[in-house]
Order: C-alpha cells, then sequence, then structure tokens
C-alpha cells in the first residue's frame, strides 16, 4: 500500500475518533444554504461567507460551474433537504482560466495522462486512450452561469447568490 494511502487511512481514523459534537447535526443544512464552487485545493469556501460545518452543502467541480451534475446536486439538496439559497463562488486566479476550451477538448480527447505547464502553455504528450466527458462544458461562456440562473428561476422559492 502506498505511503500516501496508509496516511490517509490513519488520518480518517482520528478524524472519526474526534468527530464528537458534529455527529449530531442534521443532513439538511443548518443555513438551509447550498454553495456551487470550484474545486482548487487552496479554496475553501465555508469561512469566506462566515459558514461553518453544517450550515450549507458545498457543490465543487472545476471552475464552479453549472454542469448537469451540479444541477442535479442543487435541485436534490432543494426539493429533499431544504436549501432556499443557492450561492456560487468563483474565485481569482483559477486555473480554469489558463486554457481556452478547445485546449481543454483536445487535451481531454487526446489522453488522461496528466498534461505540464511550461510557464507559458499547457503540453501534453501523452497518447490514448482519451475521453469525451467535460468536453461539452465551457469554462469560458457565460452560457454556463445562465444555466445556474434558469435551474434557480425554476425551483420555486430559491434564490441565487453570485459573486
Amino acid at each position: 500500500m502506498k505511503d500516501i494511502v496508509k496516511e490517509l487511512l490513519k488520518n480518517n481514523e482520528r478524524f472519526a475518533d474526534e468527530w464528537g459534537s458534529k455527529k449530531d447535526l442534521t443532513i439538511p443544512p443548518r443555513k438551509r444554504i447550498a454553495v456551487l464552487t470550484c474545486m482548487d485545493a487552496r479554496v475553501d469556501p465555508l469561512p469566506m461567507p462566515g459558514l461553518e460545518i453544517g450550515d450549507a452543502h458545498v457543490v465543487r467541480n472545476a471552475g464552479g460551474r453549472a454542469s448537469d451534475d451540479a444541477i442535479r446536486s442543487l435541485v436534490i439538496s432543494h426539493k429533499l433537504l431544504g436549501t432556499d439559497t443557492w450561492l456560487v463562488i468563483h474565485h481569482t486566479d483559477c486555473g480554469m482560466e489558463t486554457f481556452t476550451d478547445e485546449e481543454k477538448d483536445g487535451f481531454l480527447i487526446q489522453s488522461l495522462e496528466t498534461a505540464v505547464h511550461d510557464g507559458k502553455k499547457w503540453v501534453d504528450g501523452g497518447e490514448g486512450p482519451g475521453s469525451l466527458e467535460g468536453s461539452n462544458l465551457s469554462f469560458r461562456n457565460p452560457k454556463s452561469a445562465i444555466r445556474m440562473y434558469e435551474s434557480a428561476h425554476r425551483v420555486k422559492g430559491t434564490q441565487l447568490l453570485s459573486g
């Protein structure tokens, strides 16, 4: 077993032991908020608007975009778990802004090996197989945000906050 896997399993045991009063949290979020944000490891979306564990559902993906799966999660969050406010959090220096949609699509189709940024541009020397997953979602086109607004308006009683 890789050292990182051992470390993660050990950390999970400690986390479970320290869970304590959090086990009393309810599945529906306390503040009835759902957050859509980027998967960037530098971004912790809860403290930005003053939220804590248990206050909100958090849906994360590349670029914090309103993909079909993100919208499905938000609708379930509202319909089955009572959220009535959807908060979209984007951030500066997002990695999704470092390439065009065309470059992203080409890299995904070419291979699933990790591409490298050489300081100026992305380079992908990988060889297939690739994937079409993610090629239908634009990170530069505002239609993604518009889909989010349209979805929020279809779900009665929700409000959408973004910034």
